[in-house]
């Protein structure tokens, strides 16, 4: 299993990233539709107040023209005067209500308010002076226009009006102030979008060449090579998931060739041998049993002992070649289980027996597991697993040196039953390959190299597994794991 983090899906990424592009032009036209109205706003603000400045101008460019026709009248006796006055009355009127209807808050409507009763009291001085012209003679006029009118309540009005306008214009340098930081803060915001657009740009790129350009790269790579019959070569599992679950694919894939075709050369090998083999073991088989017959007959008491020593050479010569020719056919047979009932320790029994010679002359020590009250029923086949474990034990009983142990250990689960096999022997210097597609290597002068494989083979036939492994104190450990019911496969 590999160990590497969940990719995100090409999928995910790709909604990540319209979502994310999504939300940056969200962004930005929301930075620019609320600079638009802050500097909408602030131009209205900005023209309201020019508005209310030039109507105080145009309020004071009619009153000097009222005020002119107050003097035509008296002065120049225009009899049209008094008419345009009160025309210039009604235009200043309006003014005002103009500047009303202008102002935003209590301090402008005040200030205009003041400037307005400055003029009402300026406009009753007038009228005054109207109602009472028949009185003045000209000397007490003009002192009446020009000290009293002019100087006095013209000048307040003036001073009000200036007033006025000084509030307004600090309102528009204020206004300009913030205008310029609306302007800022707008550039700001504008700014973000567009350096989160760039940041996504370059991730974007960074992340399609590790996440897509380069795993499709290997991937080809990862084609071309097991296309090519290397077929150990892994892809590696990186990039979207799509990608790493693509790689992991065409790992599998290779995996599957690479034991396919292991087990076509077995196969094939095999098939060569079953056809070659069974001709050589009848060819080898017919003398070497009458040589052994021979030997037997020519053996006698009364032949001296060196003869008699080289006649049971012989003897046991052609038995090594007879037990290598039935274990050879034996291997390269297809085996089939017939399962019965039994207990592993009358197994045990059965692949120890034809080794107690061996284990006598080098005064090995066998130790059981400790059968008391302990299930060892099983059913399986019988002949065929004493076969593998005779084979088992015979290497551990020939690596031991003498006068050591083999300790034979048991652990019984519910549905299966572990068997531990270990020697105080040098220790095995491979280690054996379950697919291997010729016998193992053998260390016994006269070995055949196929104990090991028929074990192999026998437990796979009975749905077993082998396991060999080196004891840190030296020997071999062999652990041995069986279904306690078999079912055929």
């Amino acid at each position: 299993m590999s160990s590497r983090p969940h990719a995100k899906s090409l999928k995910d990424v790709l909604l990540i990233h319209e979502l994310t592009f999504f939300l940056l032009v969200i962004l930005a036209g929301a930075a620019g539709v609320i600079g638009m109205r802050i500097w909408d706003k602030s131009s209205q603000e900005s023209q309201r107040i020019h508005l209310m400045v030039q109507e105080i101008q145009q309020t004071r460019g009619d009153l000097y023209r009222q005020m002119k026709e107050l003097f035509d009248l008296h002065f120049l006796k225009d009899p049209q005067a008094q008419e345009e006055y009160n025309v210039y009355t009604l235009s200043i009127d309006a003014h005002f209500r103009k500047l009303l209807a202008l102002s935003a808050d209590s301090q402008e409507r005040s200030a205009i308010q003041e400037l307005n009763a400055s003029y009402q009291d300026l406009i009753q001085e007038t009228q005054h002076i109207f109602t009472l012209v028949e009185g003045y003679n000209n000397a007490e006029l003009e002192k009446a226009l020009n000290t009293h009118l002019e100087s006095s309540i013209f000048h307040h009005y003036e001073i009000i009006s200036a007033r006025a306008e000084r509030l307004l214009l600090l309102k528009h340098s204020e206004l300009s102030a913030r205008l310029e930081d609306v302007k800022h803060i707008a550039f700001t915001l504008l700014i973000i979008p567009i350096g989160l657009a760039l940041l996504l740009l370059v991730f974007s790129h960074i992340f399609l060449k590790r996440a897509i350009v380069w795993p499709i790269r290997n991937v080809l790579h990862a084609t071309r090579e097991i296309s090519a019959g290397n077929l150990d070569h892994k892809a590696p599992e990186e990039g979207v998931a799509e990608l790493a679950a693509l790689s992991c694919a065409i790992n599998s894939m290779a995996q599957e060739l690479s034991r396919s075709q292991e087990a076509l050369v077995r196969s094939e090998k095999q098939a060569a041998l079953g056809l070659l083999v069974p001709m050589l073991a009848h060819n080898i088989r017919n003398p070497l049993a009458s040589i052994r017959a021979t030997a037997q007959v020519a053996d006698s008491a009364n032949l001296d002992q060196e003869t008699r020593d080289s006649l049971t050479a012989i003897i046991n010569t052609v038995d090594r070649l007879d037990r290598w020719t039935r274990a050879l056919l034996a291997y390269l047979h297809p085996l089939k289980p017939h399962a019965s009932a039994m207990t592993l320790r009358q197994v045990l029994q059965g692949a120890l027996s034809p080794l107690q010679q061996k284990i006598q002359e080098k005064q090995i020590s066998i130790q059981l597991p400790d059968w008391q009250n302990v299930n060892d029923n099983m059913f399986t086949d019988e002949n065929l697993l004493e076969q593998a474990l005779y084979n088992l034990l015979l290497n551990a009983v020939e690596a031991s040196p003498p006068s050591s142990a083999i300790t034979i250990e048991c652990d019984i689960a519910e549905d299966s039953i572990r068997l531990r096999i270990s020697d105080q022997g040098p220790g095995m210097p491979f280690i054996p390959d379950p697919h291997a597609a010729s016998p193992a290597p053998t260390t016994k002068r006269f070995g055949t190299g196929l104990g090991i494989p028929f074990a192999f083979k026998a437990m796979e036939a009975l749905s077993g597994h082998i396991h060999f492994n080196h004891q840190v104190k030296g020997g071999t450990m062999i652990d041995i794991v069986l279904p306690r019911d078999y079912e055929p496969q």
